[in-house]
């Protein structure tokens, strides 16, 4: 058994339906609220506790934009959440068990997003096998077009110290490179002495290193190829994108009521910026997790010339365009209709609007 992070080690010796028996291999004082794994084993329970249920329903009726659940290991873990949560937010799988390394595609297929939570999968895996296993989620995780995090330790030193060591801003770079969506701090913000400056830092690092990114066309533009059968929307977004990038269009506005054609926009990992229109707040605090996506919360639009009009001045109003500029633009018909985008157009900036319109 591996205690605070495997900081304290125990060898079973006896094992009863209530306890085990253990011999102390490395000591140390154990304080309250550790965790304890169990090494190389698959648990025959569910990742989710009674008391994980209770919490899960409060934080949906608070309003939650995802649900993080721990300790995955099956995708039965994932549907079980998926049921109990029922559409009220996203569900996102933190991969810290080596055993949901052996069914990671249907994992992730079957999640919204994924984080790499390397602490964890630090404890129960040799470090130096935690490389190549993140760079390995990151790549499925984009193949199948789902955000990724990568997690924990990112710049740890800063718990105490005002600046990082070089090492974790390479560290940082490096997830960014491999094409995470998102990189998140843990105990820098949540205990450290630095907070904001750890906040500071980290987005420093991100702006630089997406500067390079963009400059030398790195791994994080790859583009996949579609999994399975391409629906109509999976065809619409590659082609925006690749219409953007041939006329050399400053922005692509999408406007989705679920966000899921704004998702498939981000898939393709173009150079131009996706402005995800959406009538609901809800979907547009979850895009906000995307790469490449700014989420704007309008009006639902209710014909043809109406998106034309809001797109233009959209892209002004944020900043992304001004006249004589190419948009690419994107939607549904019947407006409003999930899941029935079948419309792309190229449009010319050809009114200036007041930035402060809707």
């Amino acid at each position: 058994l591996l205690v605070d992070d495997g900081k304290v080690r125990l060898q079973v010796t006896q094992v009863s339906p209530s306890v085990a028996v253990t011999t102390v291999v490395v000591g140390g004082v154990i304080y309250d609220r550790k965790g304890v794994n169990v090494h190389d084993k698959q648990l025959p329970i569910s990742a989710l506790t009674a008391k994980d249920r209770a919490d899960l329903e409060f934080g949906l009726e608070l309003g939650v934009d995802w649900v993080a659940l721990s300790f995955v290991q099956r995708p039965e873990d994932i549907m079980e959440a998926r049921n109990l949560v029922n559409g009220r937010a996203g569900v996102l799988a933190k991969l810290e068990k080596p055993s949901a390394l052996d069914q990671l595609y249907r994992i992730i297929e079957l999640a919204d997003a994924v984080m790499v939570a390397r602490g964890d999968l630090g404890v129960e895996l040799p470090p130096e096998r935690v490389p190549a296993i993140q760079k390995r989620i990151v790549e499925t995780a984009r193949s199948l077009g789902r955000p990724v995090i990568v997690a924990t330790q990112m710049l740890e030193s800063m718990i105490n110290s005002p600046v990082p060591t070089r090492a974790e801003a390479s560290d940082v770079a490096t997830a960014i490179y491999d094409g995470a969506d998102a990189v998140m701090l843990s105990a820098e913000t949540a205990a450290g002495q630095y907070p904001l400056e750890a906040v500071e830092v980290m987005g420093r690092i991100i702006t630089e290193t997406e500067r390079d990114v963009r400059s030398n066309s790195n791994h994080a533009l790859k583009t996949y190829p579609l999994e399975g059968e391409p629906t109509d929307a999976d065809a619409i977004a590659r082609a925006a994108s690749d219409i953007a990038t041939a006329r050399r269009c400053v922005a692509i506005v999408t406007f989705s009521s679920t966000g899921s054609t704004t998702l498939r926009a981000a898939r393709a990992r173009g150079l131009v910026p996706i402005l995800g229109s959406t009538p609901s707040h809800h979907v547009a605090r979850k895009l906000t997790l995307v790469w490449g996506v700014y989420a704007v919360q309008t009006r639902d639009v209710v014909s043809l010339s109406d998106m034309v009009g809001k797109a233009a001045r959209m892209v002004q109003r944020k900043g992304f365009a001004v006249l004589g500029d190419r948009i690419v633009v994107t939607a549904g018909v019947p407006f409003g209709q999930p899941g029935s985008t079948n419309v792309i157009r190229l449009v010319e900036v050809t009114k200036e609007y007041d930035k402060t319109s809707a």
